[in-house]
């Protein structure tokens, strides 16, 4: 009886040092990554991390399991609030833009570890496992975007996904390269993959972009 509380408090130090190791991870990469580097860089000692982690391996596969684990759940909110076709595109955009702006070092993260899943046979099948998460995101948003448009996607899911990511990877290259227009670019891009996909209902697709609304001036608001 007393094996489970400690188990768990093993598994919940393990998750507090993978997710404090995610910003060194992200900046260095994984080749250039160690025990003792992530030490170095964190308030935990090279023997603290040794003791829970096996390796810098184990250490990687633990941070961004839990990293990719918050981000299939990104797009949750927009899905289940829009209530309409356009305003779920216009709502998938916009978080897709936002976290290319202010998380990509971790998306790079992920690519890193994907392409070295090539190379290192035991991080393929975490990578196997948490592409297909990524996957099922992806096509838990074009399901309800169908669902709201009265028309089925086009494309089966491998291919949806392939689809987007590609899209998606190459605007964080540009991004990281210093193209301001990458963001703007692959928003375009995520349209247009849509209007593929999916036959818009007839007053969605002849409407432009939604536009926040103008804020009015002081002098405005007294009128």
């Amino acid at each position: 009886m007393e094996r489970a509380p400690r188990r768990d408090k093993y598994a919940e130090r393990r998750a507090e040092l993978g997710e404090a190791a995610l910003q060194t991870l992200a900046e260095l990469g994984y080749a250039r990554t160690s025990l003792r580097e992530i030490a170095q860089n964190s308030a935990f000692s090279h023997g603290v991390l040794h003791y829970y982690f096996t390796d810098k391996l184990d250490l990687i596969l633990c941070s961004v399991r839990q990293y990719k684990a918050r981000c299939v759940t990104r797009y949750d909110e927009v899905t289940e609030q829009s209530t309409s076709f356009a305003q779920l595109v216009d709502g998938f955009v916009g978080v897709l833009g936002e976290t290319v702006r202010t998380e990509a070092p971790m998306h790079r993260l992920w690519y890193d570890i994907r392409s070295q899943s090539l190379f290192e046979e035991a991080l393929r099948a975490d990578v196997e496992a948490i592409d297909k998460s990524l996957a099922n995101m992806v096509w838990r948003v074009l399901t309800r975007m169908a669902e709201l448009a009265g028309s089925p996607v086009r494309a089966p899911i491998d291919l949806t996904y392939a689809m987007f990511d590609g899209v998606f990877q190459q605007c964080l290259q540009r991004h990281m390269a210093g193209d301001a227009k990458a963001i703007a670019t692959m928003q375009g891009h995520v349209r247009l993959l849509v209007e593929q996909l999916i036959a818009a209902p007839a007053a969605a697709a002849a409407a432009p972009p939604a536009r926040a609304p103008r804020k009015r001036k002081p002098a405005e608001q007294a009128a």
